[in-house]
């Protein structure tokens, strides 16, 4: 265990050897317990991981998802590890959610497979230097001390884990396969923690079975990326909505921020106006790329972002839905504008000595109605209704499908090296958050520290990423809506408003964002997260 507790932290933090941002105290301690112990940023990461889903749970579950981007030190690159459970395999089911639609309100039918747990094998297996043993410690000893019915019967199931790896003769990567495969029944000797897992599907009326469970495999996969004003940003794939501030900060290069003025009328307006874009690109394009042919090569080019930018009012905002079509390079895509009605996650960035950085954004959104996760305690989330049934739809359920989600990490390289990581715990705002902070830190030469304690603003003119209707324009929010801190000068609200900005004035943070920043000139780590709304830094002692 770690000699960092929650009395030792703050909302920031600085260290030259290692950090870790995140959301509870405890799980904080987690990752620099791993750190102090002489683990790496990876190792740190899978133990921040699993405690969070204990401190923050909740926001996020063992039975959740975590898509994850690392900068891996020893071979220069940047991957992005797939953390999203998929749809069922079965046909059957697909049929049925088609028929009667993807429910919510806690049944058991919106939980996709659950991911964490191949997730947290896969970054120890590929980079990390620990055992599951090492990194369950501990969350071991939280769940000993914890008083929910389920931790028990998790630290039955993680224990269960560790003995398989004990067992388990070979390489430190073959016995954390053991471990994990345990859990979702792929040891042909011992699959009890599968078993149990499915039959506490079967128990609340859900599809998974044990073949949903044995073909799971988080993927690692080349992230996307754009430049910004000598910025590498990295996001995953079009499986996220991250792609979307891939495309806004293109727009926004064609525009000189800084003469605009920090917090301005006209930041805030073509910020937002950009925003829209792209999301509503989002909407209309992404969904998981092993299914559909998602046009990201065209959405990030060039001619593409001009045609978009093109369409900025710099004196109204715009009340419509306004997809674009890349395939044909047109601004608009035919028959795909229209004018709508005007109507849980946490966070966890990590960097080390060696250079390797890694952000990561946990959640499950766990539902409110009681969840003693079955004999194995592992409770479940939402994530399948971040697919619809709309026929012909890219993000349509179909077997074995990712949903295209919300959750989103972000990693932006200088010069060849890690200089940002954000996560932000907070739906569709996430990558709206992130943006705003991109801007602070690069446009306008914040510290992470004035970053996350600056205004943010957003919006919710775009489709809802947990309305699986159908028909989506039902799922669109609100048309026009400009949500703003109320720390934004009036006058600029005002204006605002008289160019025809739904505006409302809002006292509460606006999502749950931390940041990383490593000075290029000293290498120091400096780390950050919203007081607000918990967040917690912790940087290793040399």
């Amino acid at each position: 265990m770690s000699d960092t507790n929650e009395n030792d932290m703050g909302w920031n933090a600085v260290s030259d050897v290692g950090i870790v941002v995140a959301g509870g105290s405890e799980a904080v301690a987690a990752g620099i317990g791993i750190l102090e112990n002489g683990g790496n940023a990876a190792d740190a990461t899978a133990a921040t991981i699993i405690a969070l889903n204990i401190t923050d749970h909740v926001q996020c579950s063992i039975g959740g998802e975590v898509p994850i981007l690392i900068y891996d030190a020893k071979n220069d690159e940047v991957k992005a590890i797939s953390g999203q459970g998929r749809a069922p395999l079965s046909q059957d089911a697909v049929d049925w959610y088609m028929e009667n639609g993807i429910p919510g309100d806690g049944d058991m039918k919106m939980a996709p497979v659950p991911s964490v747990i191949d997730s947290c094998a896969t970054i120890l297996q590929q980079y990390g230097t620990c055992s599951f043993e090492d990194i369950l410690a501990a969350s071991l000893a939280l769940l000993d001390k914890g008083s929910e019915v389920w931790h028990p019967k998790l630290a039955v199931t993680l224990r269960r884990m560790i003995e398989e790896e004990q067992m388990t003769v070979g390489s430190r990567e073959d016995k954390i396969q053991a471990a994990c495969d345990r859990f979702y029944g792929r040891n042909k000797e011992r699959n009890d923690i599968a078993e149990e897992l499915v039959e506490y599907y079967e128990e609340r009326g859900g599809f998974l079975t044990r073949e949903d469970l044995a073909a799971h495999k988080s993927v690692i996969e080349e992230p996307v990326s754009i430049n910004y004003k000598g910025y590498e940003v990295f996001k995953c794939g079009p499986w996220t909505q991250g792609p979307f501030l891939c495309q806004a900060l293109r727009i926004l290069e064609g525009f000189d921020l800084q003469a605009m003025g920090h917090f301005s009328a006209d930041y805030i307006h073509v910020v937002t106006e950009s925003i829209k874009l792209a999301m509503a690109d989002r909407d209309e394009h992404y969904a998981d790329p092993e299914f559909v042919d998602v046009p990201i090569d065209a959405l990030f080019s060039a001619e593409y972002t001009e045609l978009r930018r093109e369409l900025i009012d710099m004196q109204k905002a715009s009340l419509e839905a306004r997809p674009g079509d890349p395939q044909n390079m047109k601004a608009l895509k035919e028959g795909g504008v229209f004018r709508p009605k005007v109507g849980g996650t946490t966070t966890c960035v990590i960097a080390d000595r060696w250079g390797n950085v890694v952000s990561a954004t946990p959640s499950a959104n766990v539902p409110a109605s009681p969840q003693d996760g079955g004999k194995a305690g592992v409770t479940f989330g939402n994530r399948l209704v971040s697919l619809n049934t709309c026929k012909g739809h890219p993000n349509v359920i179909e077997p074995g499908k990712r949903p295209s989600i919300t959750l989103t990490p972000t990693l932006v390289m200088k010069d060849g090296k890690p200089i940002i990581a954000i996560s932000v715990a907070g739906g569709d705002l996430q990558d709206q958050i992130a943006l705003n902070l991109l801007l602070d830190l690069i446009d306008f030469d914040m510290t992470p520290k004035e970053a996350i304690k600056a205004p943010r603003f957003s919006t919710r003119h775009h489709q809802d990423g947990f309305s699986p209707n159908p028909d989506r324009e039902k799922a669109f929010i609100k048309a026009g809506s400009l949500d703003l801190r109320d720390t934004i000068e009036e006058s600029v609200q005002k204006e605002l408003s008289d160019r025809d900005h739904d505006v409302t004035v809002s006292t509460w943070p606006m999502a749950t964002p931390v940041i990383l920043y490593i000075d290029p000139a000293s290498g120091t780590f400096y780390g950050a997260g919203d007081p607000e709304t918990g967040r917690h830094a912790a940087g290793l002692k040399e």
